[in-house]
């Protein structure tokens, strides 16, 4: 069976002969998936009135360990997937919500804890079940020896672009 990609690499090898665009089958692909995941994870997030920044964030704070669930800043950033030019305002739309807290950390003044609130912590573990059956759906036409050979191979690609973690 034939997908959208498969089209067009037919057609650039009838245009172009003399190049190798099988880069495209793989990338062409990654770049259709996210798409369409984006959209699906988009309304599950919307669902919970969150926006995938933001439940990076708080996913990252619940995962962090046991309470009080917090971070500084840098370490969010390091451990989530938020940008360190959006940190900053993404912090200050979930303390206005009340969904973390941010005050001077006990054992250094100069630096600040993100602290998830009870708020928070309700909100991101409603949300994370919808969030994990989501992604479950979305892979739902793979077998587990499927989606664990694309995991390794994704994780390898990775790690050639980005470096281990």
């Amino acid at each position: 069976m034939a997908d959208h990609v498969d089209r067009v690499l037919e057609q650039w090898g009838a245009r172009r002969p003399d190049l190798d665009v099988s880069p495209m089958a793989v990338i062409g692909r990654l770049s259709r998936l996210h798409r369409l995941i984006d959209v699906e994870l988009r309304r599950t997030f919307a669902a919970h009135d969150l926006d995938s920044a933001s439940f990076d964030v708080l996913a990252t704070l619940r995962r962090s360990g046991p309470p009080p669930h917090s971070l500084t800043p840098a370490e969010l950033m390091r451990s989530s997937m938020v940008t360190s030019g959006a940190i900053t305002q993404r912090l200050d739309r979930l303390e206005a919500r009340g969904l973390v807290s941010r005050a001077p950390s006990a054992s250094d003044g100069r630096v600040v804890d993100v602290t998830l609130t009870d708020e928070g912590l309700a909100l991101i573990d409603r949300a994370l079940p919808d969030h994990v059956a989501t992604e479950e759906r979305i892979l739902s036409g793979l077998s587990r020896a499927q989606r664990d050979a694309l995991a390794d191979g994704l994780r390898d690609l990775l790690e050639s672009l980005d470096g281990p973690a």
